[in-house]
């Protein structure tokens, strides 16, 4: 664990992937109907409580969707959203090089087989609860909630709280102090 919080105290940049982190998975298709995806809400203020701490974060799906579009721009993501990217590093490094900064200081937080690469180079791999074991098994942290279900602001919590930013983010964005 102190590995881990280490990591954490580095973050400067948090990357995820979209279905399975901030959704569970499923998709809702009619066929003739737009595509329908269930966020949660816990992991979209929790974006916003990071964003409040000057750590951006950054998405890159495997798979292009509106509902991910239109989700990704509400929480201000959509300057750093790559859809349909099967091979991640592109993206990646794209992103990396953008917020010109080395591996060990992102985090990223994935599900699946295609997100083992980015595990094996960025400084804090998270899987979420519902990951493949294969993918669990590259991580240095697996989340207690599974995705969809608020592992995302798990994830944010902790990575504040180690930095000694949450309550600080909290104020910032909702003029609350705790």
């Amino acid at each position: 664990m102190e590995k881990v919080l280490a990591q954490m105290k580095k973050v400067k940049l948090l990357i995820s992937d979209i279905d399975g982190v901030f959704t569970d998975g499923s998709f809702y298709i009619n066929g003739k109907d737009p595509e329908y995806k269930k966020f949660n809400a816990l992991d979209g203020l929790g974006v916003k409580l990071l964003q409040n701490a000057d750590i951006p974060v950054a998405i890159i799906s495997g798979r292009f969707s509106e509902a991910t579009s239109d989700r990704m721009t509400k929480l201000g993501c959509d300057e750093d959203l790559y859809q349909g990217e099967i091979t991640k590093m592109i993206a990646y490094n794209k992103i990396k090089n953008k917020y010109n900064l080395e591996d060990d200081q992102i985090a990223y937080i994935g599900d699946d087989i295609i997100d083992i690469p980015i595990f094996r180079i960025v400084g804090l791999p998270i899987a979420v609860a519902n990951a493949l074991d294969e993918v669990k098994t590259e991580a240095l942290l697996t989340t207690k909630k599974s995705g969809g279900n608020g592992a995302v602001r798990e994830v944010i919590d902790q990575i504040l709280k180690s930095q000694n930013k949450y309550k600080e983010a909290i104020k910032k964005f909702t003029g609350i102090s705790l």
